[in-house]
């Protein structure tokens, strides 16, 4: 799923095409991916875009008369900035929002439809699509102490719970965990103040290298559709399982469990103890959504 250094960067690229422009049409490809009937999409047609922003995972165009176009990419869906008249890519496509100068195309890989488009009215529509979550970048060490411990849970899962931390998800838990030198399954209600303020301070460096990292990457092109993914090389921990950690050599270790799956180090994160799934089926069920759609509504 993109996560906010993913989101940021699609951010970055359309206000750089789509600010100030008027939005032609919205074609729906799909029907399943508009998940809203009023105010009915033709409504958008013809307004201006007077700003992009981001919404915890979700990507939200301003038109004139305080309507809103909110998107939320979920785990498979992607956009595409397309030359105007190019041809959408096949089957993928979901949705196609025309512009002058190009077409921004959303799409979707695999057989479980989860992306969506609503077009909500005024900030007061907009808030209902806003999970709640801090935003780890804009609040000071306290309110993330708050946050941390409004529930007791897994610190995998309240990286990841939108109503708690907004804009995190399964890769970029991990990589803050291992920063953090925190096993995925330590408890948030048991973490002392330091490990919560270097917990937050592995978020903050976390989050701030890899958005400065994919704004030069993809500064002056819009990211393709293999350029955002889960699965980077640099990545220290997530999608490394096997493989050694960057900063002690232990091979990464990998949970699964339904949808989800944690990686992290023993040696840096769990005091040298190989945590195995078999032994913690109760604590995950009780404690982790079975599917990313579980997650995403609460």
């Amino acid at each position: 799923m993109p996560e906010l250094p993913d989101i940021t960067v699609y951010v970055d690229a359309l206000r750089a095409r789509v600010a100030g422009r008027t939005l032609q049409h919205v074609k729906i490809v799909s029907p399943f991916v508009l998940r809203t009937a009023e105010p009915p999409i033709e409504e958008v047609d013809g307004r201006v875009v007077h700003e992009v922003r981001r919404l915890g995972k979700r990507i939200v165009l301003r038109l004139d008369g305080e309507l809103f176009l909110v998107m939320h990419l979920m785990i498979a869906g992607r956009l595409r900035w397309l030359r105007p008249g190019a041809r959408l890519p096949g089957r993928l496509s979901l949705a196609a929002i025309e512009f002058a100068d190009g077409t921004l195309v959303l799409t979707e890989a695999g057989t479980k439809k989860r992306a969506s488009i609503h077009v909500v009215t005024g900030e007061e529509g907009l808030a209902r699509h806003d999970p709640g979550g801090i935003e780890v970048l804009e609040v000071d060490s306290a309110t993330f102490r708050g946050a941390v411990r409004r529930e007791n849970h897994t610190v995998k899962r309240t990286l990841t719970d939108p109503r708690l931390i907004s804009g995190i998800g399964n890769a970029y838990s991990d990589e803050i965990l291992h920063a953090a030198r925190l096993s995925p399954l330590a408890l948030s209600g048991r973490l002392t103040d330091a490990e919560i303020d270097r917990l937050h301070a592995a978020a903050r460096a976390t989050l701030e290298y890899w958005i400065d990292k994919l704004r030069r990457e993809f500064a002056g092109r819009f990211p393709g559709p293999g350029d955002i993914t889960a699965f980077r090389a640099e990545f220290a921990a997530h999608g490394r399982s096997g493989r050694p950690c960057p900063a002690c050599g232990t091979p990464i270790q990998r949970i699964r469990y339904a949808d989800n799956e944690t990686n992290y180090c023993p040696t840096c994160q769990t005091g040298g103890r190989v945590l195995a799934d078999r032994s913690l089926s109760r604590l995950l069920k009780e404690d982790w959504p079975r599917t990313v759609d579980e997650l995403e509504a609460r």
